[in-house]
């Protein structure tokens, strides 16, 4: 009989648990994937439990016991989730309430893996325990697959299509056939999912090592067309023959190259691991970086997974813009923009934040900049500037963009060579921009007001571009007092069109 060994510090906060809800003449049982992470030792972020009783209420003592708080998390399925303080051993308990017996409750679950319990009456005891097992989970952890407790569940809950993937990207498992062919048949159940469920199963297969095959294995299915059919639009869509796949190809290949670049150890892989020791090797004096695609967004979002889509998204404009040149040569031209507008309406129809919208939206609307750039020598400082200005702090999710695209766009034809290059490119962007010339903040020379005053203009668009052109200058060096920057505003008031010049005041 399988068993597992609670760690001290769980069995701790467990036994406290235990007590305030037995007090209340409570029971349950320690549930789903806590569980499974424990046979597979991996780190644990939070706790499921299934209580008889009312399962809120229960919660609500819990929390007041150690000092958290709690909310409904979802309230369609009765799940209250406790916070915990800082220190515990894990984040969060996920509170049910137990439906029948726990063998009853087990066989409403999604998938085997999960469907596994160990009774709060053994938590304080400190030997391994066995687990209620009825659907054989233990073994198919062992196995490393996934496969569903019975075949009607992604009828009631659509979200499990998704679920499904994203556990064997998450896990490093594998689909079971059967269950595979399930998810076929009931692929049109993710419609009725709300966009914000969508949204975190998607965000944490990108969040993976694995996007890309998950990404492929979402479209074998049937899933990646509902989901992103903006994305699927792009299948067949062929391009120059400097490109070695279709748009379509080209967009999981992208985050395929984002999925070994972003690692945080070697990759198995030994292109890959070349590339990869290239990229970091030159990289070693900006640790930033890593800090930079660490960070999380939203909580336990990461900004990699948000690249990733950027990744995904940033040639979608291209299906309507093909169209040959004079010379007959296949250009998209404006692609970008439309990428960009339809990137943005992607975010929005699956709920990302506001903030989460602007960076995809940038990264997609940018991500040619950087080669735009470089077209007839290294970039300028004027550039840079321009560059580093415009894209904020998604410059360089950009930069890494600009690497995994020409990587996706050559495919296996990139020579390591080639690759070093670009790499060098990158670096020298990122070396003039944080070692030598990242602008510090200086006092305006000017004001809106000044600039109005001396050239007798009302306010208007003008006065913004003449005091960008003035900041431009003042950090490139090219005026350093209220009299130069004035002068340079006569100097491009004067060239300006009639048409855009304010009318006097």
């Amino acid at each position: 009989m399988p068993r597992v060994m609670l760690p001290p510090s769980v069995r701790r906060l467990l036994s406290k648990l235990y007590a305030v809800w037995l007090a209340e003449g409570a029971d349950g049982y320690l549930t789903g994937g806590f569980l499974r992470d424990l046979l597979l030792d991996r780190t644990v972020r939070d706790i499921d439990v299934a209580l008889s009783g009312d399962a809120p209420a229960l919660a609500r003592l819990a929390a007041d016991a150690v000092g958290g708080h709690c909310f409904a998390l979802d309230e369609e399925r009765g799940i209250t989730r406790i916070v915990l303080p800082a220190g515990a051993p894990v984040a969060y308990v996920d509170v049910t309430r137990l439906r029948g017996d726990i063998e009853s409750d087990l066989a409403e679950r999604d998938f085997t893996i999960d469907a596994m319990a160990l009774p709060l009456a053994v938590v304080a005891r400190r030997t391994p325990q066995p687990l209620v097992d009825p659907f054989a989970g233990t073994q198919d952890v062992k196995g490393r697959i996934v496969r569903v407790v019975a075949d009607g569940v992604f009828r009631s809950d659509g979200l499990r299509l998704l679920r499904a993937a994203r556990l064997c990207a998450e896990l490093d498992f594998f689909l079971d056939a059967d269950t595979a062919a399930l998810i076929q048949r009931d692929a049109a159940c993710i419609d009725s999912v709300a966009p914000e469920r969508k949204r975190d199963e998607l965000a944490r297969i990108l969040a993976t090592e694995r996007a890309a095959p998950s990404l492929r294995s979402l479209d074998g299915l049937g899933l990646l067309e509902p989901l992103l059919p903006e994305v699927t639009a792009c299948r067949g869509v062929s391009q120059p023959k400097e490109h070695y796949w279709d748009v379509f190809d080209h967009l999981i290949e992208t985050v395929a190259a984002l999925d070994f670049m972003l690692v945080e150890s070697e990759p198995a892989g030994e292109r890959e691991a070349a590339f990869w020791r290239e990229l970091w090797q030159q990289l070693a004096w900006l640790p930033a970086a890593r800090t930079h695609l660490r960070e999380e967004t939203v909580e336990g979002r990461p900004r990699s997974a948000l690249l990733k889509l950027a990744g995904l998204l940033h040639d979608i404009g291209k299906p309507e813009t093909k169209a040959p040149d004079s010379t007959g040569r296949v250009r998209f031209i404006g692609h970008m923009a439309l990428g960009a507008d339809k990137a943005s309406a992607v975010m929005r129809r699956l709920r990302f934040s506001a903030a989460e919208t602007r960076l995809v939206t940038t990264i997609v609307e940018q991500h040619l900049r950087p080669g735009q750039m470089s077209s007839s020598g290294p970039p300028t400082p004027r550039a840079l500037y321009r560059f580093f200005r415009d894209t904020g702090d998604a410059a360089l999710d950009i930069l890494f963009l600009m690497l995994a695209d020409n990587l996706a766009a050559r495919g296996p034809r990139l020579r390591f060579a080639s690759w070093r290059g670009n790499v060098s490119f990158m670096n020298y962007i990122l070396a003039r921009h944080y070692l030598e010339e990242q602008p510090v903040t200086r006092a305006r020379l000017v004001t809106g007001d000044d600039v109005m005053a001396d050239l007798s203009i009302r306010p208007g668009p003008l006065v913004g571009r003449l005091l960008a052109a003035i900041e431009e200058a003042h950090a490139l060096g090219e005026v350093s007092t209220r009299e130069e920057a004035l002068a340079l505003a006569r100097r491009l008031f004067a060239a300006a069109p009639v048409s855009s010049k304010a009318a006097p005041s």
